[in-house]
């Protein structure tokens, strides 16, 4: 029998993840929308797709939470998207509205799944989805590292002129301007960057990536990015869905970890069957964990701005 996989939200972001999925086989979808006639459509032609995969997946398109029981993973998207000129903190008290709800609901529905948040500000509703789910904290998990390091990667190997895949890298802290693309973590076919580009090259392209998102808004006009944020989140549903134990940076919940409690943060984690199943604690220089803690802190700023609403 397939995995189930649920995605609440058919705009861009969640259409993208549930072609994906198909495209690999990974399992069958539900695809979920308020809107009617909206996650029917698109699921229908994602459905005529799927003999050119080659894979015997299913796709359901619907408006009733019903459709998503006993899904084995909960990737939610739904939410406000930023337009130009937004921070991903704008978003924060509509998108904790939606977040909230939608939780609630796919909770009651699935009481065993893993739930992969992907709304913005993603650390915070991430929070927001663990407090209302009651699910275990390593169940509930935020996309931001996965997308955050691919494009220090992309970035990088343009620089370079070289394959993306002899380029590992690390990005952790919150899924916002302040996030921590780590250099020292950084290697090309396992010689560090800081010996093939300079330092302020090297600056240029983590200020970048920190930007990334505002830049993409910025040239869309009337919306925000989706094709990478969709395939960072299969990356983590297939890592969990096929027990693969990778390590990747995602949005886990912190109890401890790098001085850090009760907060939900961009760091290295391996991910299987439990979710989050192990969080890799790196050395940082105290550079690095005073950016860090600068980053936790935007996390804190935002989780005053909740009060009240979890």
């Amino acid at each position: 029998m397939n995995k189930k996989i649920t995605i609440a939200g058919a705009g861009n972001v969640g259409a993208s993840i549930a072609q994906m999925i198909l495209s690999k086989g990974i399992g069958d979808v539900v695809l979920l929308d308020i809107a009617e006639g909206i996650p029917q459509g698109k699921a229908l032609d994602l459905r005529q797709s799927i003999p050119l995969y080659g894979h015997d997946c299913k796709i359901t398109g619907t408006n009733s939470y019903k459709e998503t029981a006993d899904s084995d993973i909960v990737i939610i998207t739904a939410g406000l998207a930023r337009k130009p000129g937004m921070s991903r903190d704008d978003l924060l008290k509509a998108n904790a509205e939606i977040v909230k709800s939608v939780t609630r609901e796919v909770v009651r529905q699935s009481t065993k799944s893993i739930i992969i948040i992907v709304t913005n500000p993603l650390d915070l509703m991430t929070y927001i989805a663990s407090e209302i789910s009651g699910f275990p904290k390593n169940k509930v998990l935020g996309m931001g590292g996965v997308l955050d390091s691919a494009r220090f990667i992309s970035f990088i190997a343009e620089e370079l002129n070289v394959s993306i895949g002899k380029i590992n890298t690390m990005v952790i802290g919150n899924h916002g301007d302040m996030m921590v693309p780590l250099p020292r973590y950084t290697t090309v076919s396992g010689t560090p960057v800081t010996e093939l580009l300079p330092g302020e090259k090297i600056e240029r392209l983590v200020e970048r990536t920190r930007k990334a998102g505002t830049e993409i808004v910025g040239l869309l006009k009337t919306g925000s990015a989706f094709y990478a944020p969709a395939a960072a989140t299969v990356a983590m549903a297939d890592a969990i869905l096929n027990n693969k134990k990778k390590t990747l940076p995602c949005s886990a919940y912190l109890d401890g970890e790098y001085g850090v409690k009760g907060i939900y943060a961009g760091v290295p984690v391996v991910l299987g069957t439990g979710g989050v199943e192990k969080i890799i604690e790196l050395e940082l220089t105290e550079e690095e964990k005073n950016s860090f803690h600068k980053s936790i802190e935007a996390v804190r700023e935002g989780m005053k701005l909740l009060k009240g609403l979890a």
